[in-house]
């Protein structure tokens, strides 16, 4: 079960096509998962259709006067289920230290990077379009755990397979966890887990020997 969820000001946002490259690959990939989100995302984005096409009506009957019926409905007849197919979004595939997963389809064009890291820790690096956002596939082997820090700035993290548990709470497949600077956590996972995050400023890390990590913050975030 899903228990958290983006809210609808980021739907929204997304639905007018708003949100940056990675935070819209955060927020479509939930929605694959999210069967909730999914319908208000659909009821939004067909509102906003709406509007747009009710202030150009004029261009829209133009546009459809313009379109030969005939020729595309032999198109649409000629389509054999092979072409369909091949047609449909693909969901993307990635493997990671022995591990394989299948990915929702907005990763699709995402994961042809290399993946690094150390111990139980390896991250992907995705796409981001220049924004100073940081995008990544994060996976954590079982028993790994990311050493407690708090947020300079807002991080994104949807949990695409496993669980990990933190302060707060135990998450699942799906879960859309927004934190910032009012959260200090050490997320750790028992059985392993594969995270999709975004941040836009560093992690500021708050015990033990990862706290030498900060003045370097800005070049590993």
């Amino acid at each position: 079960m899903i228990n958290y969820h983006p809210n609808n000001d980021m739907l929204l946002e997304h639905a007018k096509g708003n949100l940056n490259l990675a935070m819209a690959t955060a927020v479509s990939a939930h929605c694959e998962l999210c069967q909730k989100c999914q319908h208000v995302l659909a009821e939004m984005t067909q509102f906003q259709a709406d509007v747009a096409l009710s202030e150009t009506d004029n261009s829209a009957q133009e546009f459809e006067t313009s379109i030969d019926l005939d020729d595309m409905l032999t198109s649409i007849m000629q389509l054999t289920p092979a072409s369909i197919a091949s047609r449909l979004p693909q969901h993307a595939i990635v493997s990671v230290k022995g591990h394989e997963f299948s990915l929702p389809t907005a990763f699709r064009q995402q994961t042809d990077q290399t993946w690094s890291g150390i111990g139980k820790i390896s991250r992907m690096r995705l796409d981001t379009e220049k924004s100073p956002s940081r995008a990544s596939l994060l996976h954590i082997d079982a028993g790994g755990e990311i050493p407690e820090h708090t947020h300079q700035g807002t991080e994104v993290t949807l949990l695409l397979e496993g669980h990990f548990e933190d302060e707060f709470n135990r998450y699942g497949p799906g879960d859309f966890i927004v934190l910032d600077s009012n959260h200090q956590h050490s997320p750790k996972t028992q059985e392993g887990c594969l995270c999709y995050t975004v941040v836009d400023a560093p992690l500021h890390f708050t015990k033990g020997i990862s706290k030498l990590l900060n003045p370097i913050g800005e070049l590993i975030y």
